[in-house]
């Protein structure tokens, strides 16, 4: 069985305008935590045109409604910060369930992790698809 981690508080934190996710193409897995609860956990990592995409299988499942706790914590509250190569971002997660960026989303998790999913499994809810995008700050900003 594999154990969450604890709160993601080493490495600097990003700051700036948003980056061009081309670099995790090369990453393994990144390391994500929620808000709430703040617990961390390894996850594949894929970039399509730019941006940061994650994603979470078998949720059609028993075992995925029994193990997968966090999908449904990001759907209900998106705060995340994850760490990539000893660097923290502050992102918001945001289920993708249909529309054209899901075909290049789910080519990428394929191509990258050999994962047989399907842009079909997406929009019947056995995979969800998040996008790692810019958590807001109270005066509106990007972080």
């Amino acid at each position: 069985m594999v154990l969450a981690g604890g709160p993601l508080v080493a490495g600097e934190l990003f700051t700036g305008s948003e980056p061009d996710w081309a670099f995790a193409r090369d990453v393994g897995t990144i390391e994500l935590q929620l808000l709430d609860p703040p617990q961390s956990r390894r996850i594949w990592i894929a970039e399509h045109e730019g941006r940061a995409y994650v994603a979470s299988g078998y949720m059609g499942s028993m075992i995925g409604r029994l193990w997968k706790h966090w999908p449904a914590q990001a759907e209900r509250d998106g705060r995340a910060v994850i760490r990539v190569d000893d660097r923290r971002y502050e992102r918001t997660l945001q289920r993708i369930k249909t529309g054209p960026i899901v075909e290049g989303v789910v080519a990428e998790f394929r191509r990258k992790y050999g994962f047989a999913a399907t842009p079909a499994d997406v929009e019947a809810g056995s995979v969800w698809l998040f996008a790692l995008a810019p958590r807001a700050d109270v005066n509106g900003g990007m972080r």
